[in-house]
């Protein structure tokens, strides 16, 4: 059996702990976050979902017996990409008020205005991790739908196609959320850093997505 892994303390996931619909309204509403990167931090999260699900179903798939440890390796190392993914869901909206209440800090002074730099500068640099670190995962999540198109239940390809979709669109989600906060930040030899990883990343994920789909249409015929 593929061991569960636990998520979060109830009290660290509001957004998670929303019904469907709700975090669908929170998002439409008129309030800035959650915005982009937490839903592309839940898109990724879906994908590679799906394509765990591809695993379990292969390793339970009749006459497969013997592949039963090979599919449910798979599937316990997308359990835990997922949950990591999960809780970036709601790192990224804290991170986007964290820089809120670092524009709000009081600078009548001197040493306020100083403190309150230093403070939007060190938000500005956390709210570009955050959705790095997405980029950075999802991306690993990639593999797991690209093992499930090629290895998995043919009956499961589509859900590996469209698991590869959801997590192409958290890498490229995240990867637009990181250059907006690069504008604001002062540390021009991180930032080129980031910019470089941005565009590999962006690259990568394009080539490794038409791949799983070139995939899926073989077997669809």
């Amino acid at each position: 059996r593929v061991i569960e892994f636990m998520i979060a303390a109830d009290s660290q996931t509001p957004l998670l702990d929303l019904s469907l619909g709700d975090f669908a309204k929170e998002t439409a509403s008129e309030s800035p976050a959650p915005g982009g990167g937490s839903v592309a931090a839940y898109s990724a999260t879906m994908g590679v979902a799906l394509a765990t699900m591809v695993a379990n179903l292969s390793a339970h798939k009749r006459g497969w017996d013997e592949r039963w440890e090979e599919f449910s390796a798979v599937a316990e190392r997308g359990i835990g990409l997922q949950n990591q993914l999960a809780l970036l869901v709601d790192a990224d909206t804290a991170a986007f008020n964290a820089i809120m209440e670092a524009y709000g800090m009081p600078k009548a002074t001197d040493d306020q205005q100083k403190a309150r730099h230093a403070a939007i500068q060190a938000a500005t640099k956390n709210a570009i991790e955050i959705p790095m670190r997405v980029a950075r995962l999802a991306s690993e999540a990639m593999g797991v739908a690209e093992g499930m198109a090629q290895t998995g239940n043919p009956n499961s390809i589509t859900d590996a196609g469209v698991g590869a979709m959801a997590i192409r669109t958290g890498v490229k989600g995240a990867i637009l959320n990181a250059r907006v906060n690069l504008q604001d930040l002062e540390d021009a030899e991180y930032s080129a850093a980031i910019v470089s990883e941005c565009n590999e990343l962006w690259t990568s994920i394009e080539a490794r997505e038409a791949a799983v789909l070139k995939r899926v249409d073989e077997v669809l015929g």
